[in-house]
C-alpha cells in the first residue's frame, strides 16, 4: 500500500511539475526598480541569504515570485535530491522542510527561517523600502 501511495504522488509530481513551472514563468512579476546604489546595497545584503527549495513546490514558487517582485538576488539551493544541500538543511536547520531561508549574520552564525509566509514577511520587512 505504501508503495502505491508513493507511486501515485511521484506520478502526480511528474505530471504537474512542468505545468507549475510554466505558470511560474508566465506570471513572472516585474521587479522593483531601485537606484544603482540602492540595488548594490540590496545585492550585498542578499549574499548572506540562501533559499533552500524544491523547484516545483508551490510554496517555494510563491517565495521565488516575491524575490522577483523585490528584485532580490538570493542564492537558490535545490534541496530535493539526496545530497549535501539536503543534509545541510536537515542537520543545521533541523528539518527537511522547504522553503527555508538561511540567514547568515556578520559573525557567521546561521538562522533558519521556515514557512513561506514568514520568509515573505522577512523579505518585505528588510528589502521593500530600499530605494
Amino acid at each position: 500500500m505504501k508503495y502505491l501511495v508513493r507511486s501515485f504522488f511521484k506520478t502526480l509530481r511528474i505530471v504537474l511539475g512542468p505545468v507549475m513551472l510554466l505558470k511560474e514563468a508566465l506570471t513572472r512579476p516585474q521587479g522593483v526598480v531601485r537606484s544603482e546604489a540602492g540595488q548594490q546595497s540590496v545585492d550585498q545584503s542578499c549574499r548572506a541569504l540562501a533559499l533552500y527549495q524544491y523547484k516545483t513546490c508551490p510554496f517555494c514558487i510563491k517565495v521565488r515570485q516575491e524575490m522577483r517582485r523585490l528584485s532580490l538576488k538570493i542564492t537558490q539551493v535545490d534541496a530535493q535530491p539526496e545530497g549535501p544541500a539536503r543534509a545541510e538543511l536537515t542537520q543545521q536547520g533541523g528539518h527537511t522542510k522547504v522553503p527555508c531561508l538561511k540567514i547568515t549574520d556578520e559573525a557567521g552564525n546561521s538562522h533558519w527561517l521556515y514557512d513561506s509566509e514568514k520568509i515573505i514577511a522577512y523579505l518585505r520587512s528588510h528589502f521593500a523600502q530600499v530605494v
